[in-house]
């Protein structure tokens, strides 16, 4: 790899990634993202490291982001308390997506949620991964409400890479042979090569983009060796954040703070998919979690949600950013986007939006506001691009 210095101001205290010198060796352009130094882009720029993920496999630095392990006889039922998800069902080396709720049904963070063996084989526990920005606060709730319960361990110094793209899968199994038995949302365990590192890595086969690909959670001493190692794979880039944006928006995927928050509650958010039948019926573990009054109400009586998130996408080749208020054929503010480009695969101008619920019908016609002047969207199906999970 070639030798590029980016400097990142020592005023700036900024925190680093256990790949930090690797990203500098690669020549990325470093920019502050909650709190640490990232990388947004190398020289090959956004485009290309979008289009490289969609055609092969990109590495990406995720290690800012929050690892908490959750342990104990009661951990399961306290995170149920937390969390609208069906944790207490969640199959040994099976991961689901959820969400943190407030006590007037917001959203407080979303997060990725696996139940694994021990790493010392005693027992079970419970990962979380949570946002980076949000990671404070998380733990904080998570202590003053289930504290007591259970033991809730968080991970700083833990690595996370994400390897996405149709090819990564392949080539990640030159390294780890069996990785290849994994389905999407299966997670395990698995001992690294000698000559990259001593300590066990914790694989996952998900992602934030819509390609299959894998996450792992690694050890911060082979976290560097790791993702050398990976690099030098056929067909492996890296890729920054700037390219992970773009991916997830053309998946339909939330971004925290742009697309969801704590003014919005899961079934405005059109999140409601991955609030399992157990915990929304009817029944004895139905509820039971921050803000269910509100949340099952909307789920029970559609005309207790005014508005909902929705997928654009603009008649004119004109990007339509986040902030761009959206109007009705008579002028009438009915919205506003909070995510949107125009994006290498879809090839078109997309967005993410959230608008009065009797606008948010398939094929309705919007008009979205860019330097006063009005362009013309319809509401659509997300994701935006085919989802190319691995589920068989």
């Amino acid at each position: 790899m070639e030798e590029f210095r980016v400097s990142v101001p020592a005023e700036s205290v900024l925190l680093q990634t256990p790949l930090f010198m690797v990203h500098q060796l690669l020549g990325a352009k470093m920019v502050p993202f909650a709190g640490y130094a990232m990388p947004v882009q190398y020289p090959s720029g956004i485009m290309a490291e979008h289009r490289h993920t969609r055609a092969a496999a990109s590495l990406f630095d995720v290690s800012h982001m929050g690892q908490i392990c959750i342990t104990g006889p009661d951990a399961a039922a306290a995170l149920e308390s937390l969390i609208p998800i069906d944790v207490a069902g969640l199959a040994l080396g099976r991961q689901r997506y959820g969400y943190f709720t407030d006590d007037v049904g917001g959203i407080l963070d979303d997060l990725m949620l696996a139940h694994r063996p021990r790493a010392d084989g005693h027992g079970s526990e419970y990962f979380l991964i949570v946002n980076a920005a949000c990671k404070t606060q998380d733990l904080a709730w998570m202590r003053e409400r289930i504290g007591t319960r259970c033991s809730i361990e968080a991970m700083p110094d833990q690595a996370l890479l994400a390897l996405q793209g149709p090819a990564a899968v392949a080539a990640l199994q030159t390294l780890l042979p069996d990785v290849d038995k994994l389905r999407f949302m299966d997670a395990a365990w698995f001992a690294l090569p000698p000559a990259i590192g001593r300590h066990p890595i914790f694989v996952s086969r998900s992602g934030y983009t819509g390609e299959d690909g894998v996450e792992i959670s690694v050890h911060p001493w082979d976290a560097e060796p790791l993702a050398r190692a990976l690099l030098e794979l056929p067909g492996v880039l890296p890729a920054g954040l700037g390219a992970r944006d773009s991916l997830r928006l053309e998946a339909g995927l939330c971004l925290y703070g742009h697309d969801m928050d704590t003014h919005t509650t899961p079934v405005e958010a059109s999140l409601q998919w991955a609030m399992q039948k157990v915990r929304r019926s009817a029944g004895a573990r139905a509820g039971g979690f921050p803000g269910a009054e509100k949340i099952l109400a909307q789920l029970d009586d559609p005309a207790r949600v005014a508005r909902k998130r929705v997928g654009l996408v603009a008649e004119d080749r004109v990007p339509v950013r986040e902030g761009a208020e959206l109007v009705d054929a008579a002028g009438r503010v009915i919205g506003r986007v909070t995510s949107g480009s125009l994006t290498p695969t879809a090839n078109v101008p997309i967005a993410m939006a959230y608008v009065e619920t009797v606008a948010s019908v398939l094929g309705t016609r919007v008009f979205a506001m860019v330097r006063g002047k009005q362009v013309p969207m319809r509401v659509s199906l997300m994701p935006f691009v085919p989802q190319r999970y691995v589920r068989d």
